[in-house]
């Protein structure tokens, strides 16, 4: 009895970050590629998190031929979580790198943000919006079906 009550204890605040339909996501602000700052608000869409290299690869795949501004056209920001990238690493080849992007990179550095959303690590997590709250859960493990769903939210 004792190792159940402990591991509900344990568990409690992974069920407390769980998010749910309706919910507003709790506010943020991250830098991007450039060092500019972005916060989340009420006009944005769709966000975009990569919580691994692999995620983000599929993200740069689906996005690699599309002009600048495809992602703010669709009201959509991306979300990329370099927290496990040596900062050494970070700072003098993958964010000079991510500065050729036709696209805005908010980089999140200590997994802040990132860690308050659910999903495979793999896999790109995309969250519906509608004035911050959430609407609708996906995740996208192909650089197509993530370009697929992109392409069908042109407005």
């Amino acid at each position: 009895m004792r190792f159940f009550t402990a591991l509900v204890f344990c568990l409690m605040p992974f069920w407390a970050q769980a998010l749910e339909v309706g919910e507003r996501l709790a506010p943020w602000t991250l830098l991007d590629q450039h060092e500019q700052a972005y916060s989340l608000n009420e006009q944005t869409r769709i966000l975009l998190v990569a919580r691994s290299m692999d995620g983000a690869r599929l993200v740069e795949a689906a996005l690699k031929d599309r002009p600048k501004g495809y992602l703010e056209v669709r009201q959509a920001v991306f979300v990329a979580d370099i927290s496990r990238m040596p900062s050494l690493i970070a700072r003098l080849f993958a964010v000079p790198a991510m500065r050729g992007y036709s696209y805005r990179v908010l980089l999140d550095r200590d997994a802040r943000v990132t860690s308050r959303y659910p999903g495979d690590l793999a896999k790109v997590l995309w969250l519906d919006l509608e004035q911050e709250k959430l609407q609708g859960l996906r995740e996208f493990g192909s650089a197509g079906e993530l370009s697929a769903a992109l392409e069908r939210e042109a407005r």
